[in-house]
């Protein structure tokens, strides 16, 4: 579900468009006198296009069913019409005065996903007579809506590549966690002959996994199972950490050198410094990146 979800978003454009473009092909925007009968010839028609509807019907002004549900299947046939002025259908169209179409939900008739296109019919005096409804089962607007042959190949081959990645990245960080701990236990349980300089190279290391793990996560899940769920939001938080864990691991390290630098080799403590610059300028750049996200999240 959550899959087919995140697949309905990405197509989610585009079907409005069409769905709407059926809509207005059978039943004009305006009409001098609105008609009931009209409107339902209209509708007829709109059982002749290649995608599968699920249900038909017409709403007044007042979100009231004023007409039987026009489907195929008897059991949607036979329901009884109802209130639908609670439903975010009526409620946008009326509004927002053009066609629109509802994110996914169980449908009350049927129990499975769909999603609803909405279409207010006005009067030449722009008052609300009715909102002609048109109601798809999920899974085949979906089907109608799939990729063209070469768009599947395409995401099939970079499935595979995303997962090639993502597995040789898991490989490397797995590497840099087993050659951290190995630095820590080096020496068995003689703790106090472990120098400052193992313990600095295996939290780098241990970093480095973390940050490389993270990405990993977010490549699979993004890329290859394709969990779109929570928009842009858990990419710039693995950014974030990703980031984070560059700097820490870059900051550790030239600490260490400065220290040991400090104690066999000053001439070469200028090499540590260069690194302090180049995290500084990671810093700036990470800050730059949060504010940026910040502003474009207030934005929307």
């Amino acid at each position: 579900m959550p899959e087919e979800i995140a697949k309905f978003e990405q197509v989610r454009v585009q079907a409005r468009a069409y769905l709407c473009l059926l809509l207005n092909r059978s039943i004009p925007n305006y009409l001098p006198n609105p008609d009931i009968k009209v409107i339902i010839d209209g509708i007829k028609l709109l059982k002749k296009e290649s995608i599968k509807i699920e249900a038909l019907y017409v709403l007044d002004a007042k979100g009231e069913q004023v007409s039987h549900n026009i489907s195929d299947n008897k059991m949607v046939r036979e329901a009884r019409p109802g209130n639908h002025s609670a439903r975010a259908y009526y409620h946008r169209a009326a509004r927002e005065k053009k066609c629109v179409i509802t994110s996914p939900y169980p449908s009350t008739l049927t129990n499975d996903l769909s999603v609803t296109a909405s279409y207010p019919v006005y009067d030449n005096q722009k008052k609300l007579h009715y909102i002609v409804c048109m109601d798809i089962s999920l899974s085949d607007l979906l089907k109608f809506a799939q990729p063209t042959g070469m768009d599947t190949i395409f995401n099939i081959v970079s499935k595979i590549s995303y997962t090639a990645f993502s597995i040789g990245l898991s490989i490397v960080a797995f590497m840099l966690f087993y050659n951290g701990i190995t630095h820590i236990f080096a020496y068995g349980l003689n703790i106090d002959k472990i120098g400052i300089e193992q313990m600095f190279e295996s939290t780098i290391l241990l970093t480095l996994s973390l940050a490389i793990f993270d990405l990993v996560k977010t490549i699979f899940e993004e890329e290859v199972l394709g969990h779109h769920d929570s928009g842009s939001k858990d990419i710039h938080r693995t950014m974030i950490k990703f980031l984070g864990s560059i700097i820490i691991a870059l900051s550790i390290e030239a600490l260490m050198l400065v220290f040991k630098f400090a104690l066999t080799d000053p001439d070469k403590i200028i090499n540590a410094v260069y690194i302090l610059c180049g995290v500084a300028l990671l810093l700036f750049g990470l800050s730059f990146y949060l504010k940026s996200t910040e502003n474009r999240n207030d934005k929307c």
